[in-house]
């Protein structure tokens, strides 16, 4: 494999959310006159479900980085779950089917924390990744990212392919998507709260109990510890990548409320669906293989996405 330095490496979903912040996280890391080459594919014009597009953006590439995904909150799952399914399956497989014919020397696939069982012991370890069933209302999306990772496994088995397999846990940060149609919990909570206090409404209601919890994790670290795997990591075991922190939706809701300067009633339709109990991962494997553990205060991590929503989003 070519040092990092002379390599050609392909973002797929390099333009979204996270992808933005690896790119930048690459640049930042190799610097020097010898920069590694960053390609990033539109999806407009490179729709990876499509195998022949996959095929033609993944030739002459060194080491593939795979973001792409269809993705969203717990609402979008439920009215989705046949799409959600199928795209992921096919951009999944085809990205790692085109990385084998093209010979690309390392691939680093973005699995999900939906993968995991419904009810697994806490915190969640890699072991018991195989363990059950996942939590319904994301179930199909889970799965399908799920059998990705047999897929890049199995091609690391068969053909020698060095396919690695990251678990991330729900990420928020400045640039996040506010779409309360299928944003998951942190931006729809912070645009509820700053766009209540902003009109003084008296009320708002979320969705479920408010009692299940959630491991976030802010995307600069995220984007660190995919460049760190990038650089150290070469085996096809997962590794689970998050904060090592827990908080539940009622917690959360509390803290970004008083943050957005909301001051009104908070309700909750407990008719709405809760989603997975509880969400916590064991970060071990990540901190001994290479060297991961985030940065980043969840307290200044949300401030500083509720400051952004404010400026670029909310603005007067």
């Amino acid at each position: 494999m070519k040092r990092i330095e002379d390599s050609r490496i392909l973002i797929t979903g390099g333009a979204g959310f996270l992808g933005q912040r690896v790119k930048d996280r690459i640049n930042r890391e190799y610097s020097t006159n010898n920069a590694p080459e960053i390609v990033i594919p539109r999806s407009s014009d490179s729709d990876l479900r499509i195998y022949d597009n996959a095929l033609r953006v993944t030739k002459d590439t060194d080491i593939l980085i795979n973001l792409a995904a269809n993705v969203g909150g717990i609402g979008y799952n439920q009215k989705n779950p046949g799409m959600l399914f199928y795209d992921n399956i096919r951009i999944g497989a085809n990205i790692i089917e085109s990385a084998r014919v093209n010979n690309v020397s390392k691939v680093i696939q973005i699995g999900t924390v939906c993968s995991y069982p419904k009810e697994p012991p806490v915190p969640f370890r890699e072991e018991n990744f195989w363990d059950g069933y996942p939590e319904e209302t994301n179930a199909p999306y889970g799965i399908a990212k799920k059998a990705i990772t047999v897929m890049g496994q199995s091609y690391s088995k068969q053909y020698g392919m060095n396919v690695i397999n990251l678990i991330i846990v729900n990420l928020y940060g400045p640039g996040d998507h506010f779409d309360l149609e299928n944003s998951h919990v942190i931006p729809a909570f912070i645009k509820k709260f700053v766009d209540a206090a902003k009109s003084k409404t008296e009320s708002v209601t979320l969705w479920g109990t408010g009692n299940a919890s959630r491991e976030f994790l802010y995307v600069d670290d995220a984007a660190e510890a995919i460049v760190l795997a990038m650089a150290k990591y070469n085996k096809p075991d997962i590794v689970n990548i998050g904060s090592g922190s827990e908080i539940t939706i009622r917690r959360l809701s509390e803290i970004v409320s008083k943050e957005a300067g909301y001051t009104g009633e908070i309700l909750w339709d407990k008719s709405r669906p809760d989603g997975q109990p509880r969400r916590y991962l064991d970060i071990s494997r990540a901190r001994k293989e290479f060297g991961f553990e985030a940065k980043t205060d969840f307290n200044t991590g949300l401030k500083n996405t509720i400051e952004w929503y404010k400026q670029h989003v909310n603005a007067p």
